[in-house]
């Protein structure tokens, strides 16, 4: 019995050991992006994805000039970046926001062909309901109207962050 005992340790050890050792497959280490958005007002925009949207704030960090200018971010301008999830868990997505205070250059777009570059996130949830009451509370336009049908109990949203980045909401009502 007792070398069964030990069999069966062992045979968990190694296979404990041996996945924690493997090696990961392909290139990337996790399977999540980081996203860094840089924003006109990060007080109004952390207010907008955390008190509206639902995101939770996870932690931040400041870059100072200097490191920011080593590292080819800035020209030595020193930032403040805050992260936001939309849950708290290592594997989730960080949002993280940051501000220069610089004005938007170019106007709020109107469609997401209007100009190049991230134009939109979809954020995946289990009821559109409390999100879409916290939308009207706080005055914000749901630009696709009424919720729209995607079949299978599955409905869309679209609304805009403050700086004009649409945000899909995909979900049952």
């Amino acid at each position: 019995m007792r070398n069964l005992i030990l069999s069966v340790v062992l045979v968990c050890t190694c296979f404990l050991v041996n996945a924690q050792v493997a090696p990961v497959e392909g290139e990337f280490s996790s399977p999540t992006i980081s996203i860094g958005v840089v924003v006109e007002d990060l007080e109004k925009s952390v207010d907008f994805y955390t008190n509206i949207i639902g995101m939770k704030k996870t932690g931040g960090f400041d870059v100072d000039g200097e490191k920011s200018k080593e590292l080819g971010l800035t020209n030595g301008i020193s930032f403040e970046v805050t992260v936001l999830k939309l849950q708290d868990s290592p594997d989730a997505t960080q949002w993280k926001l940051m501000s220069f205070g610089t004005k938007k250059k170019g106007k709020k777009p109107n469609f997401i062909n209007d100009d190049i570059g991230m134009q939109y996130i979809t954020i995946f949830v289990n009821h559109l309901e409390p999100i879409i009451e916290r939308i009207e509370k706080n005055g914000v336009k749901i630009l696709s109207g009424k919720p729209s049908s995607l079949g299978n109990d599955t409905y869309f949203i679209l609304v805009q962050d403050p700086d004009g980045t649409f945000i899909e909401l995909i979900g049952p009502k």
